[in-house]
């Protein structure tokens, strides 16, 4: 590699909005980032997530078009 092109690779502490911490190493320059949502509180991660009825939509779809 090249000197002194590559970005420094620092080790950097992520804090999250519900409490979970851990550590990484990235390209960020500051020693903390915090973040609004993690793997333990995303509703897609936890099994919590709201799902939408598209049914209803295929429905009126077919209803207004004659399928």
């Amino acid at each position: 590699m090249k000197a002194n092109i590559h970005p420094k690779y620092n080790d950097v502490k992520v804090t999250c909005s519900c409490g979970n911490t851990f550590e990484t190493r990235s390209t960020f320059s500051g020693g903390e980032m915090h973040l609004d949502v993690c793997s333990q509180c995303h509703p897609f991660y936890t099994g919590k997530q709201k799902m939408l009825d598209t049914a209803g939509q295929v429905d009126k779809f077919r209803r207004r078009y004659g399928f």
